[in-house]
């Protein structure tokens, strides 16, 4: 069974005693799992955000903003942004050139911790058919993104990606030595007559030809009728 313990906390309990007197002490060690620098979490969350350019969310400021608002939602502090995305990259329309429209970007935000209840009350079916009404999806939570980030909640995907599991390393055969071994030549084979083979192949070619060239020659020349 595989064990998914990123951003869990451990406590194990460490008993000791005296051997001379017989007493026993514990101790409590906790040991927080956080993710690898590089290691792409496994629960991800992409949020589009309507009142926004893709250059306004760029910077690190404007993203540690974002970041902050996510968390009240999501109720973690280990939130990061994976990837910020224009919504024209995915097929959106060129907002109209009026004070106030935007384009519409969509971020990708990345946590070693599971989803809240207000984020999978978001995106559950009832929710998914409200939003088909044209009505707001059910969220129990307050919404942490206003006044700063319009999110459209109907947009909202929730992904969980886990890490492949390493392939096995490769297995050596039979013609790998083991360690200290000796090589161990085949045995001589016994000589064999090869000239019977030899004739064959070269004498069966010949004769299949020369009869082709008689029987050619035959018909050229016996068989020509006069016009």
């Amino acid at each position: 069974r595989t064990w998914h313990l990123r951003g869990c906390l451990l406590g194990l309990q460490v008993l000791a005693y005296n051997r001379h007197t017989y007493e026993t002490v514990a101790q409590l060690l906790l040991v927080t799992i956080v993710p690898a620098p590089g290691w792409e979490p496994p629960y991800q969350g992409e949020f589009l955000v309507g009142n926004r350019n893709v250059e306004e969310l760029l910077p690190a400021a404007m993203q540690e903003m974002f970041l902050q608002a996510a968390a009240g939602v999501w109720e973690r502090d280990d939130l990061h942004v994976i990837n910020v995305t224009s919504t024209l990259d995915r097929g959106g329309r060129v907002p109209l050139p009026i004070e106030g429209c935007k384009e519409g970007v969509y971020v990708k935000v990345g946590s070693s911790g599971d989803f809240s209840s207000c984020l999978v009350s978001a995106t559950s079916p009832q929710s998914r058919f409200r939003c088909s009404l044209g009505e707001q999806p059910l969220a129990s939570c307050y919404d942490t993104f206003a006044p700063h980030f319009t999110v459209r909640w109907c947009n909202l995907t929730l992904l969980q990606v886990w890490p492949s599991p390493t392939p096995p390393g490769p297995t050596w055969g039979p013609g790998v030595l083991e360690e200290e071994g000796d090589f161990q030549p085949p045995t001589e084979v016994p000589p064999q007559d090869l000239l019977p083979g030899f004739l064959v192949t070269l004498l069966v070619p010949l004769a299949v030809a020369a009869l082709l060239c008689l029987l050619l020659g035959h018909l050229m020349c016996c068989r020509r009728e006069g016009v």
